[in-house]
């Protein structure tokens, strides 16, 4: 049997951690991806057809980005108070109540189920 310095143990359990860690954050920040595209499909999917414009201006942007970590956004290229009307609901000019359409926050709600399911296989994995 080989004897090894604690010190070499300790310098190669660094490596193979740090190499770890290398791997788990490019897993993460993927499915990251894969869940905003998901959440922009949904909204996409689910929201209010009366135009294509609405649907079409759903979009990823990613906001930013280190080594270890990556934030996106997915936004209504400028449609945001129209969407927040359509998710609410909002007055009528007559008097009355327009019954809002949750479509944002379901989609919200499949991105992040996808995405612990995603992180979870990958560092099983």
């Amino acid at each position: 049997m080989k004897k090894i310095a604690i010190d070499q143990l300790v310098n190669e359990i660094m490596v193979g951690l740090e190499e770890y860690a290398e791997v788990a954050t490019e897993s993460v920040k993927e499915a990251v991806k894969k869940s905003g595209q998901t959440v922009r499909k949904e909204i996409r999917a689910n929201g209010p057809k009366d135009t294509k414009a609405y649907q079409k201006s759903w979009s990823v942007k990613k906001e930013r980005e280190t080594s270890t970590q990556l934030h996106l956004i997915v936004h209504s290229r400028n449609r945001y108070q129209l969407a927040h009307l359509l998710e609410h609901g909002h007055a009528k000019r007559g008097g009355g109540r327009v019954k809002g359409q949750p479509h944002i926050l379901p989609a919200q709600e499949v991105g992040m189920r996808q995405l612990e399911s995603d992180i979870e296989k990958e560092l099983k994995g």
